[in-house]
């Protein structure tokens, strides 16, 4: 979505806006003209972020924050609509990667990564639809991934909590687009990240942070309810999501 000058600027929220996808969207969307509403835990990162679009056609406002903290996400949601009147976009990109060996599975990883990755984004949906179902226009996406289509090594706890992210936010788009509600998906494969950087397995088909964000903002302004890249990869995956079981686990064990 591109910024017609006779009208407001597009106000956008990124979570997890600090760094990787999020950073990028920020920055892309800056580049369009809009104003985006950047969201992190680091402070040092946010503020550098704000520099970085200070040239920018539209401008980057950094509201930090902690999405575990119901509280305090109700409080920056408030914030942001009395600062700017409305948000019309949110994407809730923030999220965690833990790896989870089954030799060494353990439920505080798990807890973790479902803190993170659901319920912090439970609670950002929660503050945001109000003032949208009350305006009648607003769109949403949440960053899931295309681990979430299948249970793979070592992401007992992360493929999980995607996985149901898929699933809330399929929900969610059947009953909100009566209230004139865009809601989306977002299933990226592996993009180029400090998150990715730690991995120690080969990444097919892994993109820079740049190109992801690219696809994702075309995506949004697009009809389609899910952004899934790249995409040989999300066809592979998209593939191997519709395997019986008899063919899908031995494809598994040897990707370990």
């Amino acid at each position: 979505m591109t910024q017609d000058h006779k009208t407001k600027p597009v106000v956008v929220w990124i979570t997890g806006a600090s760094q990787g996808i999020g950073e990028a969207l920020a920055l892309a969307m800056a580049k369009q003209g809009m104003t985006v509403l950047a969201s992190a835990r680091n402070h040092e990162h946010l503020a550098n972020l704000v520099d970085k679009s200070k040239n920018l056609p539209g401008q980057i406002l950094a509201y930090p924050l902690d999405i575990t903290d119901q509280s305090v996400v109700n409080g920056i949601v408030e914030k942001m609509m009395e600062d700017h009147g409305r948000i019309d976009q949110a994407i809730l990109n923030a999220g965690t990667y833990i790896p989870i060996p089954a030799e060494s599975f353990n439920s505080h990883d798990v807890r973790q990564q479902v803190e993170l990755n659901i319920m912090g984004t439970s609670y950002c949906i929660e503050a945001l639809l109000p003032d949208m179902i009350q305006r009648g226009q607003g769109l949403i996406a949440i960053n899931a991934s295309l681990a979430g289509y299948r249970g793979l090594p070592k992401a007992a706890g992360y493929g999980a909590t995607k996985a149901a992210l898929i699933n809330m936010a399929e929900s969610l788009h059947s009953e909100l687009s009566d209230h004139g509600i865009h809601f989306k998906v977002i299933n990226p494969g592996f993009v180029k990240t400090p998150l990715t950087d730690k991995n120690t397995f080969p990444m097919p088909f892994l993109i820079d942070s740049d190109e992801a964000a690219s696809i994702i903002i075309k995506g949004l302004a697009s009809k389609r309810f899910e952004i899934r890249f790249p995409r040989i990869f999300a066809a592979i995956m998209g593939t191997l999501r519709h395997l019986p079981y008899a063919l899908y686990f031995p494809i598994a064990r040897k990707v370990r």
